[in-house]
């Protein structure tokens, strides 16, 4: 399996072990997938050791998705993950985005009732 891909897997499925021992293996942390998406973009959104391990290898919060603009912050407030989208911000996640449809991580977070995501990113 290709590095980029190996670690995308990791991300994805919140095995925080495998994803700091490839990253400590040199594997590009914001290198793609086979369908062009950062681990950080792929990762399991409720697995905030992931989330940290990823931002502290230089990850970038603000990467879109290439079909709907996203960010993983857009992600982590349409799940309602707090304590993400908390950790997104500290790592200068974007909180205006616009994805695709023109709305924002909060436009988001309201649509689908994770009201302590809408009131932490208004307090911004």
């Amino acid at each position: 399996m290709h590095p980029e891909e190996e670690l995308t897997s990791a991300a994805a499925t919140g095995n925080t072990e495998r994803v700091n021992i490839l990253l400590q293996n040199g594997v590009n942390v914001n290198g793609v997938n086979r369908f062009q998406r950062t681990p950080l973009q792929v990762m399991m959104m409720g697995s905030t050791p992931v989330a940290r391990l990823l931002l502290e290898h230089g990850a970038d919060p603000n990467l879109r998705d290439s079909t709907t603009g996203t960010t993983p912050l857009h992600d982590a407030a349409r799940t309602g993950y707090l304590e993400t989208v908390r950790l997104l911000v500290e790592f200068q996640a974007d909180a205006q985005a616009t994805d695709n449809n023109n709305r924002r991580p909060i436009d988001l977070a309201q649509l689908n009732g994770h009201q302590e995501v809408v009131h932490f990113l208004q307090s911004l």
